[in-house]
């Protein structure tokens, strides 16, 4: 009864999950990005998975704080900088991110290499979901390690874990809906991986970017792409209508 009454505690797990669900943004970009190139029907549960696997590798490495604790300790030393198994998992996801960004970015813009009239080869399900498992080992690690500095509690540091991921779904859905329908904002969002996947990769040399900086950029794009995408909605209809002098065009 401690737990429930303790006003601490709910300070804590309140602080943890708003902390969880900004930490969680990454995530839930990559999955949006990532399941938009499966069919169509296979998207929703690719994200619920994709989630789902986030929300377990979680709560696993909450339950082994112990190892996660030991991640932390230098492993070997390289051109005077020691590296510890968190910064090899960090340099690694990003990466994988940075690559991965990369090839989408020119599979949108390029189309792939792909000869006119071919049709391009469908990522499978079980790569898409392999890609987010990798990935959600590199966002778990550092959503637990922050987990473990705010709250002392392995039930609290839990719950915040799983409201946060709950969250995350409710917004994943719309989140991939406006991604898919706006192509400059996919393209925005990739932007982004590449920047996550950047600042991963300097976390992993021992050079810290603030997240509040990258969340500050992530959002003033997210700004202007906004007003943008308002522009051209009222411009639009605008474009429509005959040029005076020309002939009107014919009703489809």
């Amino acid at each position: 009864m401690d737990l429930l009454t303790n006003p601490e505690i709910w300070i804590s797990l309140l602080t943890l999950t708003v902390l969880e669900i900004v930490l969680g943004i990454d995530n839930i970009v990559f999955i949006s990005v990532l399941t938009s190139r499966l069919p169509r029907e296979q998207q929703a549960n690719g994200r619920r998975i994709g989630l789902g696997l986030a929300l377990i590798m979680r709560i696993l490495l909450l339950l082994t704080l112990s190892w996660v604790i030991g991640l932390t300790a230098p492993l070997f030393t390289l051109v005077g900088m020691e590296f510890s198994g968190r910064d090899l998992i960090l340099i690694g996801g990003g990466l994988f991110l940075l690559a991965k960004a990369t090839t989408e970015i020119h599979e949108g813009l390029e189309g792939g290499g792909h000869k006119e009239g071919e049709i391009p080869k469908s990522i499978s399900f079980r790569g898409v979901l392999i890609q987010i498992a990798l990935l959600d080992i590199v966002f778990s690690l550092d959503s637990v390690i922050t987990a473990v500095g705010m709250a002392d509690e392995i039930l609290v540091m839990i719950s915040a874990v799983v409201i946060a991921i709950g969250v995350m779904l409710l917004a994943a859905e719309p989140l991939s809906k406006f991604v898919e329908e706006h192509p400059t904002v996919k393209m925005l969002a990739l932007s982004f991986l590449l920047l996550i996947g950047m600042s991963l990769v300097a976390d992993g040399f021992d050079v810290h970017i603030p997240k509040g900086y990258i969340y500050f950029a992530m959002g003033f794009s997210v700004f202007v792409e906004m007003l943008n995408l308002r522009i051209r909605g009222r411009t639009e209809p605008v474009r429509l209508r005959p040029v005076p002098g020309e002939p009107p065009e014919p009703a489809s």
